[in-house]
């Protein structure tokens, strides 16, 4: 299927451009990168100017404007309130029981400074690391400022994580303090927190003190000595705290993601250069009005999104945003736009598996709503496949705000390659070019670029402010796992998989081991997936490869009906649903993939299930989906929000009767 099939033009859309530093595609942020970076840079507040803007003669270990310094916590919040701005809302915060806070900068930053004093009573000191596991709730901002202020290493962890995960972790990093909260709320119940991290922590003599947020108030194990209360510490100090400024390449903090080995990759990320990217690109993805507006990235702080575009990115562009803490369908399934049409939110960053959830809902949901005040639409954690991109922009954006598809890692930082909102016309489902300032190719194994309309890996082939300073205690894992696939080359290898389209515009074909090779042809999971949602039964899939003694691997594919289609009482048949006929759907939409893709493309086998492994912040957990698939032991379910899924998955292809949940 051609690319082109996907063009659809935007229409003019109200974009504010407020901001004349945001640079356009056709600015020279190519021709002159490196003054380029400067220019951003210069946007922050430096004690200390820097002497260069890149040192790369260690590469692969970048120094980006060296010698400078800053502290990272007043770029976010003092600089505000010094320039008069301490009134304006930073936060928005919604508990998911209904609680809320309004949260202005100038009460931020009399909260980060009491922690922060609160932080140095107990003896840290800059280049400790404190471990975070809290809820979606302001403590958890103000602690991960407060470790900025002083040069502490945070590394947050999210909240639904098991103590094993947060255990070594904190292992990993040393880490001797942990904050995290009695319980938090979930699906409309309170749930332990306490319970579980004093589980993590029972072997990690790392740790000190465990400073405890009182949230839902239950009850919780205490162990005298080691345990405080956050409001008996905290609100007992001072508000106010004279900031230090360290070194641009001073750690800031280090998010662990999987690895193929099994044990988590800690990311390291310093505070100039990420400051930098992190606050451009909020400016620049989102087209950014700070003065006016209401912005909400609906991520968690556990992962990079929300620490680059819920914490440093918009509060160091003095930025109001919705904190939002609970789940979208709590109490009910209106909840993202009851928010969104009581706050006035304008720029709306989501992901795509929140959306074909919300497709699943039906699109009578959002119709309930004044949602006239959203003008930007984000999506950002995995490709987004054009049926969304079209649903998300007609029923979200009101068929005119621009959606930006956005791709970026946890290693990179910050928005590598995104289409700038109101710059060109929309492709659906793709990401179009790079943001003016980083180089991104499509390469073939030997690492030279692909022509239009071919497939290769995606690569970054220049250093960028935001990428990651290595792997926590592991130089040799840092190149090993980026820079040798490609190293004569000097790129940094993503580890996806993309193509270019006949205008040379970039799609994200996702992680290179969610492409297939099926009798030899290399197909992606996402354009399977993408074709099996066009259809109009369908509301989400997943799809796997499974291996095949004959073809290499085979393509089995998970899919949910949409609201209303059919009842779904047998895991192969569904009567009616196509046409209304009785048809078999899984016949149905094998032969559409195979028309939408080419025969090549269809599934071997059709499951159609009631739910998909998700973990608490909705990623599909594809490897579960692999483990059933070839009949192995299903692995850690862990860290899904319903683990009883797979139990219901794999009855299904076993063969054994399966209801509808």
């Amino acid at each position: 299927m051609s690319p082109r099939s996907d063009l659809r033009p935007a229409p003019d859309s109200p974009l504010a451009g407020a901001d004349a530093a945001v640079p356009r595609p056709d600015d020279s942020a190519e021709a002159d990168r490196l003054t380029f970076w400067a220019r951003q840079a210069e946007r922050l507040d430096w004690e200390t100017e820097w002497s260069e803007v890149l040192d790369w003669s260690d590469a692969p270990f970048a120094r980006w404007f060296t010698g400078g310094r800053l502290n990272v916590a007043y770029n976010c919040v003092d600089r505000h309130v010094e320039a008069g701005h301490g009134g304006r809302v930073a936060f928005l915060w919604e508990g998911e029981p209904g609680d809320t806070r309004t949260i202005t900068y100038a009460e931020l930053k009399r909260e980060v400074c009491r922690a922060a004093n609160a932080l140095l009573s107990l003896g840290l000191r800059a280049g400790d690391r404190v471990a975070i596991q809290l809820p979606m709730i302001p403590e958890a901002v103000v602690a991960m400022l407060a470790c900025a202020r002083l040069g502490l290493v945070h590394s947050v962890v999210f909240g639904g994580f098991s103590p094993a995960a947060l255990q070594s972790r904190i292992e990993d990093a040393g880490a001797r303090l942990l904050i995290t909260s009695d319980g938090q709320y979930r699906r409309g119940r309170a749930e332990p927190t306490k319970a579980n991290t004093d589980e993590a922590t029972r072997h990690t003599p790392s740790i000190e003190h465990v400073l405890v947020v009182r949230r839902t108030g239950t009850a919780v194990p205490w162990t005298e000595g080691r345990d405080l209360w956050w409001h008996e510490l905290v609100d007992a100090q001072s508000d106010e705290h004279r900031p230090e400024s360290f070194d641009a390449e001073h750690p800031l903090f280090i998010l662990y993601t999987s690895g193929t080995t099994g044990k988590p990759k800690g990311i390291l990320h310093t505070s100039g250069g990420y400051l930098t990217q992190a606050a451009y690109t909020h400016r620049a993805v989102f087209d950014l009005d700070s003065d006016n507006d209401v912005y909400w990235c609906t991520a968690d702080i556990g992962w990079i999104t929300g620490h680059s575009y819920i914490v440093y990115g918009p509060l160091a562009n003095r930025t109001t945003s919705i904190l939002y803490e609970g789940t979208p369908n709590t109490p009910h399934e209106g909840r993202h736009f009851e928010i969104i049409e009581r706050y006035g939110v304008s720029v709306y960053y989501t992901a795509p598996t929140l959306i074909r959830t919300f497709m699943k809902w039906g699109e009578q949901l959002p119709a309930r709503y004044d949602l006239s005040s959203i003008r930007v639409l984000g999506s950002v954690g995995e490709p987004i496949n054009p049926e969304a991109w079209r649903w998300y922009r007609e029923h979200i954006g009101a068929g005119r705000a621009p959606v930006v598809d956005t791709w970026w890692q946890t290693e990179t930082g910050a928005v590598m390659i995104a289409p700038l909102p109101g710059a060109a016309p929309a492709k659906p489902g793709s990401a179009r070019t790079a943001v003016p300032g980083i180089s991104a190719k499509v390469v073939d194994d030997q690492g030279e670029e692909v022509g239009t309309g071919a497939s290769g890996y995606l690569v970054l082939d220049r250093p960028w402010p935001a990428m990651l300073r290595g792997v926590w205690g592991d130089d040799d894992r840092y190149r090993e796992t980026y820079w040798t696939r490609f190293a004569d080359r000097g790129y940094y290898f993503a580890g996806d998989g993309a193509r270019y389209d006949e205008d040379g515009d970039i799609w994200l074909l996702g992680r290179v081991d969610d492409v297939m090779n099926v009798s030899g042809h290399r197909i992606s999971t996402a354009e399977v997936e993408s074709a099996l949602v066009s259809h109009p039964t369908v509301a989400e899939a997943a799809v796997v490869g499974a291996s095949d003694a004959t073809t290499g691997q085979a393509i089995v594919a998970f899919v949910i009906l949409r609201s209303g289609v059919a009842d779904v009482t047998d895991a192969a048949r569904v009567a009616g649903a196509v046409g209304g006929n009785g048809a078999d759907v899984t016949a149905a939409l094998r032969e559409h993939v195979a028309q939408e893709i080419g025969p090549i493309a269809k599934p071997r086998r059709i499951l159609v299930v009631s739910e998909l492994p998700k973990t608490r912040s909705g990623k599909i957990m594809r490897r579960l989906l692999r483990d059933v698939a070839e009949n192995r032991e299903v692995g850690d379910v862990t860290t899904l929000a319903d683990a009883s899924v797979m139990d219901l998955i794999n009855s299904g292809l076993s063969g054994r009767p399966q209801q509808a949940g």
